[in-house]
């Protein structure tokens, strides 16, 4: 039989209560943030617009970076990612960042990777989720300001990151 204490004073509440209603607020706390989350709409246009919030205006050329996606992908969960960039790597010419965005996932900017002349060569591998068949480009920031790109179009054929439920 449990001991029944008044809930008017915390100071003199058990440690079960005081558990019970710490996980009535975290679960109110938790309803309310899932009924206000809405779905971002994932467009070609959205990646347009993250990337030119990244270089601004400055115009794009393509060549200087490799985008080593697989083309055809069986599951969206962890698809693998590298990217390399042509540089000497020197104080005079080296890449300052590389920046990765996709086309149809909630967020457009997948990652930044950061290098310097100390970094020996611009390469780096990750996974990302992907949602969709889609686009995914990779931008490489050199030293003199210049901007290189590549693309891959990615055929997944299971999707993660899904936006709604289908």
């Amino acid at each position: 039989m449990e001991r029944t204490r008044p809930k008017t004073h915390l100071l003199r509440a058990t440690r079960r209560e005081f558990l019970r209603a710490v996980g009535r607020v975290a679960g109110g706390i938790g309803l309310i943030s899932v009924v206000t989350v809405r779905p971002t709409s994932a467009t070609p246009d959205t990646m347009n617009k993250a990337i030119r919030g990244v270089i601004g205006e400055a115009p794009v050329r393509t060549g200087k970076i490799t985008l080593d996606v697989p083309a055809l992908v069986e599951n969206g969960n962890a698809i693998p990612l590298s990217v390399s960039v042509d540089s000497p790597m020197t104080e005079a010419a080296y890449v300052r960042r590389v920046h990765v965005f996709n086309e149809k996932n909630p967020q457009p900017y997948v990652a930044t990777f950061h290098f310097s002349p100390r970094s020996g060569r611009a390469k780096v591998s990750t996974r990302i989720r992907l949602a969709d068949s889609q686009k995914l480009v990779a931008i490489a920031e050199l030293s003199d300001g210049s901007f290189w790109s590549d693309s891959v179009d990615v055929v997944v054929t299971l999707a993660a990151c899904l936006e709604e439920p289908r």
